[in-house]
């Protein structure tokens, strides 16, 4: 069967005024705990889904984890190299998917996390949301769900449009990666508010946030407090974080230095609460004005 048209859109059900791109009903995901993880650019994403992918499987977990960035390096530690996009291969059967098998899309990473890189259109074309749609309907047709115990997806940048939070659709959890600065904040505020807006339709809630590269958390944690957020794990601004990605590896393959460990450590406790389940968190997101307020200036 070649790829169906573009999915309908929908006006008004994902927030006031809002236009977005639906997914197909059958194409839910059942049977595993599905995450979607989100933040600033270049915060540090990727690192925290391929670790915690591979956390999962010290826990002895089957993991998929779906990159979905036209980058396409969301599984680059876990694989050791840049994966071909789902959207290219489909491009090079002329978008004939019935011609596709498991193994020309799906890549074994580190620890036998499932890897597949969604992609995205060409730069000012399509939907994101379309792309994410295909993939799963591509994983369902192959039956690359049934034996899944998690699905990670590493989703690019802030929230700007419906079609990169297609991913919300399938999800159990929305995890935020931010850093203890105001533009992380700034953008952990607009996400909160993007998963609020789809949570009055869809599954999705919110499980809290990871403070990624930071040495301290109080401006993270001054935020949540205020508007009822949680900080559920805190990775430190170590050097083997960065030394990780230089050497296509995970933190699991970085030996045994105690700041390794830690990180280690961090990464299994955090699987470990989110396997076990979090509170369905409903924070308040803050006006402009009033994140400036509170982080702006002293």
């Amino acid at each position: 069967m070649a790829l169906d048209k573009a999915p309908p859109i929908l006006r008004g059900q994902d927030g006031e005024g809002s236009v977005q791109v639906h997914q197909d009903d059958q194409l839910k995901i059942e049977g595993a705990k599905v995450f979607s993880v989100y933040g600033k650019g270049g915060i540090g994403k990727s690192t925290t889904s391929s670790n915690l992918s591979a956390a999962f499987t010290k826990m002895g977990k089957r993991v998929l984890q779906i990159g979905c960035d036209p980058k396409h390096d969301s599984t680059f530690t876990l694989t050791g190299k840049l994966q071909p996009t789902v959207i290219d291969i489909l491009k090079d059967v002329d978008f004939h998917s019935e011609e596709l098998r498991p193994e020309d899309f799906v890549t074994v990473g580190y620890g036998g996390v499932q890897c597949v890189e969604a992609g995205g259109p060409p730069a000012g074309t399509g939907c994101g949301g379309y792309v994410v749609g295909q993939t799963v309907k591509l994983l369902k047709q192959h039956h690359m769900l049934e034996n899944t115990d998690v699905v990670i997806f590493d989703v690019l940048g802030d929230v700007v449009c419906g079609g990169f939070a297609a991913p919300l659709q399938h999800a159990d959890r929305a995890l935020i990666v931010t850093a203890n600065d105001f533009d992380s904040i700034y953008a952990m505020n607009r996400i909160i508010a993007a998963v609020q807006a789809k949570s009055a339709n869809y599954k999705v809630r919110l499980a809290g946030c990871v403070a990624n590269r930071s040495k301290d958390t109080d401006e993270v944690d001054r935020y949540c407090d205020t508007v009822g957020f949680k900080r559920i794990a805190h990775m430190p601004d170590v050097d083997a974080i960065r030394r990780s990605r230089l050497k296509k590896k995970t933190l699991f393959e970085m030996g045994d230095d105690e700041d390794i460990i830690q990180c280690q450590k961090e990464y299994i406790r955090m699987a470990e609460t989110l396997w076990a389940g979090t509170d369905p968190l409903a924070p308040a997101p803050l006006e402009d004005r009033h994140i400036f307020e509170l982080l702006g200036f002293d």
